[in-house]
């Protein structure tokens, strides 16, 4: 469909091997009225993969704060494998901003869902932030 979802869904997908941050099979308990998964359990996934991604920075404790717009280009598909893909693509003075693409598989063809921006900030045990503390990596 030129100029439709399809379109914009295949533009989006990268070429490069990559490895997710997470990969899961979306079940039947997962769908909406319409039979697709629901919009919700992605969401919760990405912030599950944005959160793996900031422990490879930090080990300190975090919370989201912000997920910038989420726009859906794809529904998934009960039974599909569903890749998040992360970026760490901003550490802050107290956040850390990480970048999910989730993309699903459907029979051979990967499938662009969606994508979001994702802000954590590092807090202490009374939920005051402080400031980020890097891993070091030899």
């Amino acid at each position: 469909m030129p100029g439709g979802r399809a379109d914009k869904a295949e533009k989006m997908i990268s070429s490069e091997p990559r490895d997710p941050a997470i990969r899961v099979i979306l079940l039947p308990r997962d769908t909406n009225k319409h039979g697709t998964i629901f919009g919700g359990v992605i969401l919760s996934y990405i912030d599950l993969a944005g959160a793996a991604a900031v422990s490879r920075v930090t080990a300190q404790r975090i919370v989201t704060v912000a997920i910038k717009e989420v726009v859906f280009h794809a529904p998934v598909l009960v039974g599909e494998a569903v890749s998040f893909y992360t970026e760490v693509t901003r550490v802050g003075n107290t956040s850390v901003t990480v970048h999910v693409d989730v993309e699903s598989m459907r029979g051979d063809k990967r499938v662009a869902v969606t994508e979001a921006d994702i802000t954590f900030v590092c807090v202490d045990k009374d939920g005051k932030p402080v400031p980020v503390e890097l891993i070091k990596h030899n």
